[in-house]
C-alpha cells in the first residue's frame, strides 16, 4: 500500500513553517545561541536551539498544557492546513494521531513542583496532573481536531520520531485513511538537562559555530533543542479521491534495538534497521541517493554511524547530510524534523547542507557549505535513541 506525505507541519528553532524552515535549511543557517529559557549561568550547558518564534495557541489552551505540546498542537494546524484536508468531510473515527516526546511536559512539571516546595499544594494548579505526561499531545491534537481514529503515544527518544511514523503508516494499513504522525519536545528546563549531564554526550561549547559538528574531528556531543514537526499521511486511495498534491511517499520503515548507551557498538544495528526500511520499501541499498544521517556529533557514536554505511554501501560512496547540526537535537522531534526535511528533498531535487561543518571526517560524502542539486529519488532516514533503538526510514519521490 502507497502511503503520500500530503502535508507538513514544522516547529523548528531555525523556523516555523514549511517555507520558512526549507530555506533555512537550504542557505545552512544556525540557530543555535545561549539559552534564554531559563539562567544557564550555574551550569556547563550554555547553548541550545530554541524557537523563539511567539506562541500562537489561544491562552485557554496554554494555560492547560506545557511548551511541547502547544508545539504539536501547532504543527498539527500547519499539517493540515499545508495539506488543506477539510476534517468535516471525513468519518471522524477514519483519522488519528501517534505522537512521540522523550522529556514530556518537564517544564510545567518542574515550575509546578517548585510551587508545591515553596509555596505549598495550594499554589500547585490542577493541571498539573495531565500536562507534564507524554500522552498530553496526543490527547490535546485529537481533541482539537475532533480525530477519533487510531491514537498512539511513544515515549522514547530521537529513534521514536521516526517510528511514529512507522507506526501512522501501518494504522493506514488497517483501516485509518488519514493520520497525523510526528514528535515535539520542549526539553530546555533545568531539570531535564541535568538528568543528562551524566551521559557524557551534550555539548558544553560556548561558541555556536564549534558547538555541534557531527563526524569531525572536532565533536565533541551535541547541541539539545526544542521542536519538532507533524507530518499528514493519506492512503493512496484518499489522497488521490480527494485531489491532493502529495509530496512524498513514505515507503519503508525499520528499527532494531542495540542497548541502553551503547553508540559505538551500534553499527550493525542501525544497518540493519536500514535494511528492513528498504526491504519494506521493496529497495535495495544502491536505490538510495541520500543519507539523513542521526549524526550525534560524539565521536565513538559518528564512526558507528559510518561503520554503518560501509555495511550497508559497500564501496559506494551515497550523500551524507546532517541538517539539525544548525539548530540543534531536538529528540523525538529531531527525526521527524529529518523526515520532513527528506521529504522536502526528494520533492524538489536539493540536499541541504551540514551547516558549521566545513569538511566531514570517516571518508563520507557530507554535503557541506552549501546545498546540493541532485536528482534525489529516494532518501534514508536514520536514528538513534539514548535507551539503544535505531530506527530507519525510507521516503520516495511521490510521482516514482
Amino acid at each position: 500500500m502507497k502511503v503520500f506525505v500530503t502535508g507538513l507541519g514544522i516547529v523548528a528553532p531555525n523556523g516555523v513553517g514549511v517555507d520558512a524552515y526549507w530555506q533555512a535549511l537550504l542557505e545552512g543557517r544556525s540557530a543555535i545561541d545561549r539559552i534564554t529559557r531559563y539562567d544557564p549561568g550555574p551550569y556547563p550547558l550554555k547553548l541550545a536551539g530554541e524557537v523563539r518564534e511567539e506562541n500562537t495557541i489561544e491562552r485557554r489552551v496554554a494555560v492547560q498544557t506545557d511548551r511541547f505540546t502547544q508545539f504539536a498542537l501547532t504543527e498539527s494546524d500547519l499539517a493540515l492546513q499545508d495539506g488543506k484536508l477539510d476534517l468535516g468531510r471525513l468519518d471522524p473515527f477514519g483519522v488519528g494521531v501517534v505522537t512521540a516526546s522523550c522529556s514530556g511536559g518537564v517544564e510545567f512539571g518542574q515550575r509546578e513542583i517548585e510551587r508545591l516546595w515553596h509555596q505549598g499544594s495550594r499554589y500547585v494548579g490542577p493541571y498539573q496532573s495531565i500536562a507534564w505526561f507524554y500522552a498530553a499531545s496526543t490527547g490535546q491534537v485529537s481533541i482539537r481536531h475532533g480525530l477519533k481514529g487510531a491514537c498512539g503515544v511513544l515515549v522514547t527518544d530521537e529513534a521514536g520520531g521516526l517510528d511514529a511514523l512507522g507506526h501512522a503508516r501501518r494504522d493506514l494499513g488497517r483501516g485509518m485513511t488519514a493520520m497525523l504522525a510526528g514528535g515535539a519536545e520542549a526539553p530546555l528546563a533545568p531539570f531535564s538537562m541535568t538528568c543528562q549531564y551524566h551521559t557524557g554526550l551534550l555539548s558544553y561549547a560556548t561558541e555556536p559555530a564549534q558547538a555541534y559538528l557531527p563526524f569531525t574531528r572536532q565533536a565533541r556531543g551535541y547541541v539539545p533543542a526544542e521542536g519538532g514537526a507533524m507530518v499528514l499521511l493519506e492512503t493512496e486511495e484518499a489522497a488521490l479521491r480527494r485531489g491532493a498534491s502529495p509530496r512524498a511517499v513514505i515507503a519503508g520503515h525499520g528499527s532494531t534495538f542495540t542497548g541502553s548507551g551503547r553508540y559505538a557498538e551500534s553499527a550493525e544495528g542501525l544497518e540493519h534497521a536500514a535494511r528492513i526500511a528498504l526491504d519494506d520499501a521493496g529497495l535495495t541499498p544502491d536505490q538510495v541517493d541520500v543519507v539523513f544521517a542521526d549524526g550525534l556529533g560524539v565521536r565513538a557514536a559518528d564512526e558507528a554511524e559510518a561503520r554503518a554505511f560501509g555495511l550497508l554501501f559497500g564501496g559506494r560512496s551515497v550523500p551524507v547530510t546532517v541538517p539539525k547540526a544548525g539548530f540543534g537535537r531536538a529528540y523525538a522531534g529531531a527525526a521527524v524534523l529529518d523526515a520532513a526535511a527528506a521529504v522536502l528533498c526528494v520533492q524538489h531535487g536539493v540536499i541541504p547542507p551540514t551547516p558549521h561543518v566545513p569538511a566531514g571526517d570517516h571518508g563520507l560524502d557530507l554535503v557541506t557549505g552549501t546545498a546540493r542539486t541532485s536528482d534525489v529519488r529516494t532518501a534514508l532516514v536514520l536514528a538513534r535513541g539514548l535507551a539503544g533503538g535505531n530506527s530507519a526510514l525510507v521516503v520516495r519521490r511521490a510521482a516514482d
